[in-house]
């Protein structure tokens, strides 16, 4: 077969770590999700990793690994979240990696990716190397293989970018049709302009290079490209398929490939079901013969390049004007308010680039008193990135530390090579490509430089800050009240900066309203509590506390005292300080007891700003997720109260209520408000909690129904699918006919909803198990067998499989 096909996936998200914590916090915008990392896992990431494929009937027929049979790169920041918070899509992602290079002469589906998504033309060269080899290094770390090619952030290229990718082994890289300026017959020296998009896509393309290297270019089919991404092509399995066959041309005489390339939540976030349309276009086209599906590292080896190409330096697929959208108000934008402009670009860039050199010279200065070849160091502090364990720790400062450290000098190393990382961090694509400056993503980045001065701050005393904010006062927002850069730092930079201290706070606080371990992980903080007192009077609480925070990043340590008094509200009024001795915290102990003892409030508060020289945290101080935890354990009885009110307020007018319904007659207000209170309540509680009644919620259902009364969809939807997740969890390892009886009451509820409910996880469950125990069971089949089929056939009826003739494609983890 000389024609082959290959769909490119390049999946990433901006970073949303707090850079103090090294964690994604509380995203009240993605709700009902956690945070967007997670709601575009739901959508994107995880169906991908399952994809439907439906028969004519609009059942389920097959389950599949989309990126067993897509190119794709991941985004190392977004992989190693998902590795903590989705391991099982992160664990399909490895596996269809394997899968691929076994199916595709060892060539894996999986490209690696410049590190934090820097434009590179626009770095310096030590950033481009770093850049590169971190990525390298990082998918070596997970997907146990060198990688042969390497996606460039916004396919932003030049050709120093290329120089560094061919140094460091990458065999091949993807592009934009139009950053191709010349082609010729390799051997030959007639030269072919094919500036505007007019490369040929079909075919791999040599580019040397200054030095004598040699990198291969494919381009990717702008057309359909574009279809898929902003023309509604996934609408259609049927028409997406015709349109990447139709890429094919017969009049060609070499070996083809069409190949495009999207950003990889164009299937199934940006359109919803994208990865069905995927999983049946592909499946149309291999199982007709109308191509190969392949990977560019089968291709490349098979049919190496006969064409040279010179590249258009200072390009990329997002900007018309180039590399300017990182840069200047070059006018690309994402659909920006009218009077709105983006001149801030500029001058944000000057201000980083300043900060960079500025903390280039520090750590140029100051890394060399511990480390050998600092800049080398930096380079391979990548495998501390991914390890931190002691004992790998420990063997970096084996090959870089002059000397044997000690925990000081350790300390002060680490720092640096963190300044390094946020240094990078802070140039993340995100920063420019969107309209505002004080946009979440421009934010970000400017965290992230926070987050370096705040490490040069405490290794040189110098005031980096002041001639920083200068520099990022003349970015100006398109919104008044914010003003410029300076304001967006005072803002949201300033308020997010976290020390030991108000680490100490954080745990201080929180330990009045749950218990701690001995040892306990804040984020990326150890704490050891070596001494905790807590006493109630009413509902009043006072925690007098000892402990030693650390990071885990830098190693930093801190011995702490904290004294908390919380007045049974919201209110609460916390001391922390550098722990003096164990004389000083006796004083303290036994002065703010006595005084809380005897019911003498304002007393302990007294104690407290004496023993912590007036420094006072309260909620305000508790990192957001951790915040609302405490609130929603703060307003927990204030709810129950309030719910049991309603509830009494309901029942002894629900006769009432019932009449008016009958005649038709409007509800007043008050008893609307109280009937759609309560009977959500009542739902949302019976969705969660305790065995899952049917009947109990089906009354519940009707009578809502009867009195008209809407209830909070998306709250209830999202409520049932993480119960039903979690039963399927159970399923999966114990589907006894007992458990497929009750799974059966649970689907027919479900299907009567007013709603819909995400059965995404269960049907992965049934799918593995009809075909791993369903075929067992039906080959010994007798009386208990029997029955158990007949609930098992029911439930895949109910949840839309076809259970006639399981099939043998691969299946993701489903537990």
């Amino acid at each position: 077969m000389d024609r082959y096909l290959c769909i490119h996936c390049h999946f990433y998200q901006p970073p949303r770590e707090n850079p103090w914590l090294e964690a994604v916090e509380l995203q009240d915008s993605a709700a009902p999700y956690h945070d967007w990392n997670e709601r575009i896992t739901a959508e994107c990431y995880a169906p991908n990793s399952a994809a439907r494929i439906l028969d004519g009937k609009g059942r389920i027929r097959r389950i599949i690994n989309n990126y067993a049979n897509i190119s794709f790169n991941f985004g190392p920041t977004l992989l190693s979240w998902l590795e903590e918070k989705a391991p099982d899509t992160y664990e399909a992602i490895l596996r269809a990696d394997d899968d691929s290079k076994k199916r595709l002469s060892g060539h894996g589906n999986a490209l690696a990716q410049a590190y934090n998504h820097m434009i590179l033309p626009l770095s310096s060269r030590h950033d481009k190397y770093t850049q590169a080899l971190w990525g390298i290094r990082d998918f070596e770390h997970r997907f146990r293989r060198p990688p042969e090619g390497m996606w460039l952030p916004e396919t932003a290229a030049d050709t120093e970018s290329l120089e560094v990718l061919a140094d460091l082994g990458i065999k091949f890289t993807i592009l934009a049709p139009h950053q191709g300026r010349q082609v010729e017959k390799l051997g030959t020296a007639r030269r072919r302009n094919v500036e505007g998009g007019k490369i040929d896509p079909t075919q791999a393309y040599a580019c040397l290079l200054p030095s004598g290297r040699t990198i291969t270019l494919f381009f990717y089919d702008g057309p359909i490209s574009r279809a898929v991404a902003f023309e509604g092509l996934l609408s259609n399995g049927d028409n997406f398929a015709n349109r990447l066959v139709g890429g094919f041309n017969e009049h060609r005489k070499w070996p083809q490939l069409v190949h495009i390339a999207t950003d990889g939540e164009t299937y199934g976030h940006h359109h919803r079901h994208g990865e069905m349309a995927v999983a049946y276009a592909l499946h149309q086209i291999e199982s007709n013969g109308l191509a190969r599906i392949s990977n560019y590292g089968e291709y490349l080896e098979k049919y190496p390049a006969t064409n040279e190409v010179e590249i258009i330096d200072n390009t990329s697929w997002s900007c018309a004007h180039g590399v300017e959208r990182w840069r200047s108000n070059c006018g690309c934008n994402t659909g920006m308010k009218l009077g709105w402009e983006q001149e801030w670009r500029g001058p944000l860039r000057a201000a980083l680039d300043s900060l960079r050199d500025n903390l280039s010279e520090v750590y140029d200065r100051l890394a060399g008193e511990v480390l050998d070849e600092p800049w080398a160091a930096r380079d391979n502090y990548v495998d501390v990135v991914l390890d931190r364990s002691a004992e790998n720790v420990a063997r970096f400062f084996e090959s870089f530390a002059k000397e044997p450290l000690s925990l000081q000098q350790k300390v002060q190393a680490l720092k640096l090579l963190e300044m390094q990382r946020h240094a990078m961090l802070m140039y993340t694509s995100c920063g420019w490509f969107f309209d505002e400056l004080s946009g979440i993503e421009t934010v970000q980045v400017i965290m992230y430089a926070g987050r370096a001065l705040q490490l040069a701050q405490e290794l040189t005393g110098d005031h980096l800050e002041e001639r920083f904010l200068a520099m990022l006062a003349q970015a100006h927002s398109n919104i008044t009240d914010i003003g410029n850069g300076a304001n967006v730092y005072n803002r949201w930079v300033k308020p997010a900066q976290v020390d030991l201290l108000k680490v100490a706070a954080h745990y201080a606080i929180s330990s009045v309203f749950y218990e701690y371990a001995k040892e306990s992980t804040i984020f990326c903080y150890e704490v050891k509590l070596h001494d905790h007192h807590r006493t109630d009077s009413g509902r009043a609480r006072l925690a007098i506390g000892h402990a030693e925070v650390a990071s885990r990043i830098t190693l930093e340590s801190q011995q702490i005292s904290f004294g908390v008094l919380h007045f049974g509200d919201h209110n609460v009024s916390a001391g922390v300080r550098t722990f003096r001795n164990l004389e000083n915290y006796a004083v303290l102990m036994s002065d703010a007891e006595a005084a809380f003892t005897a019911v003498d409030l304002p007393g302990t508060i007294r104690s407290l700003d004496r023993s912590f020289d007036g420094i006072t945290y309260s909620l305000r101080s508790l990192f957001r997720d951790e915040q609302r935890r405490v609130l929603r354990h703060i307003l927990r009885s204030a709810m129950l109260e309030a719910e049991a009110s309603y509830r009494q307020l309901y029942e002894h007018h629900a006769p009432l209520m019932n009449f008016l319904s009958d005649i038709n007659s409007p509800m007043p207000r008050v008893l609307g408000v109280t009937a759609e209170f309560v009977l959500n309540a009542l739902l949302r509680r019976a969705f969660a909690e305790g065995d899952l009644h049917v009947e109990r919620v089906a009354t519940i259902l009707e009578t809502a129904k009867r009195e008209k009364v809407p209830l909070d969809v998306d709250d209830l939807s999202f409520t049932l699918k993480r119960r039903l997740d979690s039963m399927a969890g159970e399923l999966a390892v114990n589907p006894r006919e007992q458990t497929l009886a009750q799974f059966n009451a649970a689907i027919a509820l479900v299907r009567t909803l007013p709603f819909e409910v995400d059965l995404w996880k269960l049907q992965n469950v049934y799918y593995h198990l009809l075909r791993s125990v369903y075929p067992e069971m039906r080959l010994h089949e007798g009386d208990g067998s029997r029955a158990w089929s007949q609930e098992f056939e029911e439930l895949g009826v109910q949840l839309g499989i076809e259970v006639e003739s399981p099939t043998t494609e691969e299946l993701p983890n489903a537990a």
